[in-house]
């Protein structure tokens, strides 16, 4: 079938001809021929125009079909099966046999080690039996598992069990993409929680014997995420059991199923030996976005999947929220617009844009991206700031009350705030429809009283999608006075034609403070309140300025970026950077007290070499990723030998004694200290972090001082001894592999993950292994884009052999390769050459070839 034949359109959209009003499911589990039974009751839809009634189903032998007890003989294609039904209500059963263990692709039913787990979203549920697997058919589900494994677990709650089965139902009305079944040897470590109404649910962490002592995190991530969703947004939880089941053969983080959610061990286990900080923060933010999805996913679904964002960016949204009340609200915003800027306005400015509500897909798995979750939730907090805090509340609030049980749609979601408000919300949509990052140009003009900003909005053509309408764009922004204080404290600017402009009575302002009339330094995009790029050319003092007197923290982090970002522009295009303001900044920063210790460990860190390749290409460069590598290490290296006794004091000032505590605070020093031990290793020789390593009672200390050196082209010996300390470890393993590629040097890291991939530890079936390896030197900027092509060669080759094992993994990684437009012509045909290689493999899955494609802008 073509790709045009393939395609699905959200225009086509129309109802499932029979609603579903009861599943029961039997399994009697068998690595390599396990028997599905299912008995559903279907009726007729009367929201449907009617239709032929047909059932997915993909690999399944079908052993026997009835329809009202009648055995019927199926029209059986590869996508599924058709069959002559009752114009009224009437039950159909079948059998079918499927293999788990022959399963790599680890979508449906499958086997992770001996254990039996399941992935249904999006599309999986019909590896599994024949069902409508679409996320507006949704049903009460009734699980029954035959098996002589000791733990056989489902969505709901337990209602049965003895020897060899169990049997659980699930009372919520569901979509298939949300069943779940697990079954092995496992043990739990148990906790509770009482619901605000007073009811006790049962908590549990399932897992392999021997992993029991890392769950207590994810535990206490567990309940604070149940306690604050009460709080913040009145959401009780509604089984009496919530389960969590960790996998290590997983290819997504972390999956929301009803009462039973299947996470990534990565996502799970966690030990102060062998989990870092930043595990522990991901560990409790994931743990909170999947337990979120019960009202935002589960309750509340999504229509359809080009509905997707509906529930993903929402519940992103509200987990970093959860984040943000829980650690530092400045330093989770600042992480987020990194990430947005980084990889979501890279995805935005190349051959894969697309809306955050795609048109059409070939395979819907290609649109779990970036764009779809975090510029999801970005629409959603710039909702959140246009209409205010309490219509915020109240429109959820609606919005839960109306659509809790349904399937529902983007124009659901905007008509519950909508009617509270009262405020048409149709330019917002446009946010949704629109791929491509808008750009906001920013011009002053002062008359000695007023100060005029007028603000001109543009967003580039993108794959489809030519021209593009004005959009809403919530600009927060205050004015600073000359001296340092505050003239206007921060104000909501709604910038929603192509040009428009505001102007401020500077004179009046400066009477009601009691300041002398001065022209004001502006503070634009204060909380970087929408996902725009900003084109605001100011002066290095200005930048300086902000840095160091701006009473928003984001806007004082970007600024300090700027001024980073400035030098390494012109270091990297062979021009000659004053470096003297960047490092007064970092100074001021440093001395300051009153500033979290994460927050100034953010201020130290570089503009990737990945954004300065965008920035560069943004202004009309071409970028040289080996030009944009030497600038940045040559401003680590002034900034070491410039800051040295500064950075030694805070490094000796942010040491965290006793023992190790996962907390905000004791992280935030600790990624301080580590910011300031990679820079002094490039003068003391890597003496500090050889201490460090050989002391370090905790992940996060031994692994920031091997990164440490390994950078510096020392280690080796530290190197050796962590991965024969930790072999048998397989998280701790999957660090080991990535630190070697992300840390080695441009001429070194194809080789190094050459190396890596014949080394016995790498399994490269296993998705966190092979993620380790080529994840890490897709990110290694510099590396992955060497002049030889050796690592576009080399990936190629690895997801050529990967893809035909597991599809969705192969045309994600596949994305690395997005970039190419951006380069010059002999990267861009090598690059080119590598994806026609890929293109050109018989059997290619629609994942990879779709991925491909896109890319190529065929």
């Amino acid at each position: 079938m073509s790709t045009d034949e393939r395609t699905i359109h959200l225009k086509d959209y129309a109802p499932f001809p029979w609603l579903v009003e009861r599943v029961d499911l039997t399994f009697r589990l068998s690595p390599d021929a396990t028997r599905v039974l299912s008995r559903v009751a279907f009726r007729p839809n009367p929201d449907s125009a009617g239709g032929p009634f047909f059932l997915h189903g993909e690999g399944l032998r079908l052993i026997s079909a009835a329809v009202d007890g009648t055995l019927v003989t199926p029209e059986v294609t590869p996508e599924g099966l058709t069959c002559a039904v009752p114009d009224g209500p009437f039950l159909w059963e079948c059998e079918v046999e499927i293999a788990p263990s022959a399963n790599t692709a680890l979508e449906g039913l499958y086997m992770a080690g001996d254990m039996f787990t399941t992935q249904c979203e999006a599309e999986g549920f019909r590896k599994i039996t024949y069902y409508p697997d679409r996320p507006d058919v949704m049903a009460p589900f009734r699980v029954r598992i035959e098996s002589d494994l000791p733990v056989l677990l489902s969505n709901g709650n337990p209602v049965a069990s003895g020897t060899g089965f169990a049997e659980w139902d699930d009372p919520w009305p569901k979509p298939a993409y949300l069943f779940a079944l697990v079954a092995g040897e496992l043990v739990a470590v148990r906790d509770s929680f009482t619901t605000r109404s007073g009811r006790e649910v049962a908590l549990a962490v399932w897992v392999r014997p021997g992993d029991e002592g890392r769950c207590d995190w994810a535990l206490e991530s567990l309940k604070a995420s149940m306690a604050w969703d009460e709080a913040v947004y009145g959401r009780e939880y509604d089984l009496d059991i919530f389960n969590i089941v960790a996998v290590d053969d997983f290819n997504a983080g972390a999956m929301e199923n009803k009462g039973l959610n299947i996470f990534n061990s990565a996502l799970v286990l966690a030990s102060p030996e062998t989990a870092t900080d930043r595990d522990y923060e991901r560990i409790e933010a994931v743990i909170a976005h999947e337990y979120f999805h019960n009202w935002t996913g589960n309750r509340v679904t999504c229509r359809d999947w080009f509905q997707l964002c509906l529930k993903e960016g929402l519940t992103v949204y509200r987990d970093q929220q959860f984040t943000s009340d829980t650690r530092s609200a400045p330093v989770k915003r600042i992480e987020d617009a990194l990430l947005l800027r980084s990889r979501q306005f890279r995805e935005d400015g190349g051959p894969l844009a697309h809306p955050v509500r795609p048109e059409s897909f070939v395979e819907i798995n290609n649109f779990y991206t970036i764009t779809v979750y975090e510029k999801g939730a970005e629409l959603v907090g710039m909702l959140k700031r246009l209409v205010g805090d309490n219509a915020w509340r109240a429109g959820c609030d609606l919005y839960f009350e109306r659509h809790d049980g349904q399937a529902v749609t983007i124009e659901d979601w905007l008509a519950a705030f909508s009617d509270v408000t009262g405020r048409d919300l149709s330019q917002f949509q446009r946010w949704y429809a629109q791929a491509g990052t808008p750009r906001l140009a920013v011009e002053e003009a002062w008359d000695g009283a007023k100060l005029t900003l007028t603000f001109r909005q543009a967003t580039p053509p993108t794959p489809g999608q030519p021209e593009k309408a004005p959009v809403v764009i919530p600009v927060a922004l205050g004015l600073l006075h000359p001296d340092g204080g505050e003239l206007m404290g921060t104000t909501l600017v709604e910038v929603n034609e192509a040009e428009q402009s505001v102007t401020y009575d500077v004179a009046d302002l400066a009477r009601r403070t009691g300041r002398e009339v001065a022209r004001p330094v502006p503070s634009v995009l204060r909380g970087f309140s929408a996902p725009v790029a900003l084109d605001y050319p100011r002066s290095t003092e200005t930048h300086a300025f902000l840095l160091a007197h701006d009473t928003d923290p984001f806007n004082r982090w970007e600024a300090g970026r700027s001024l980073a970002r400035t030098v390494l522009a012109a270091e990297a295009t062979g021009a000659r950077a004053d470096r003297a303001p960047l490092f007064a900044g970092y100074r001021a920063v440093l001395q300051d007290p009153s500033l979290d210790a994460a927050f100034k460990a953010l201020v130290l860190a570089l503009p990737s070499e990945d954004d300065m390749a965008q920035t560069l290409h943004a202004a009309g460069h071409t970028p040289d990723p080996l030009a944009i590598h030497a600038a940045a290490e040559a401003v680590r290296d002034a900034t070491a030998r410039e800051l040295e006794p500064l950075l030694a004091q805070t490094h000796r000032a942010n040491q965290v004694p006793g023992p190790y505590r996962p907390d905000a605070a004791s992280a935030g020093r600790r990624s301080l200290a580590n910011s300031c031990l990679a820079l002094l290793s490039r003068t003391d020789g890597g003496e500090r972090a050889r201490r460090q390593f050989a002391e370090a009672d905790n992940m996060t200390q031994s692994l920031a001082a091997l990164a440490s050196l390994l950078t510096i082209g020392d280690g080796l010996a530290e190197l050796a001894t962590f991965g024969e300390h930790w072999a048998d470890d397989r998280l701790v393993m999957d660090k080991w592999f990535a630190l070697q590629v992300a840390c080695a040097a441009p001429e070194d890291a194809a080789a190094t993950a050459e190396r890596l991939t014949r080394h016995p530890a790498f399994h490269w079936k296993t998705p966190n292994r092979f993620r380790a390896v080529f994840s890490s030197l897709a990110g290694n900027a510099a590396g992955f884009h060497a002049p030889s092509g050796a690592a576009y060669e080399l990936l190629a080759d690895w997801l050529i052999r990967l893809d035909p094992v597991n599809p969705q993994v192969a045309a994600r990684s596949v994305a690395a390769f997005d970039s190419w437009p951006r380069y010059d012509a002999a990267r861009q045909e090598r690059m080119r050459a590598a994806l026609g290689r890929i293109a050109a493999t018989p059997g290619l899955s629609r994942d990879t070839a779709e991925m491909v494609s896109r890319i190529l802008g065929d």
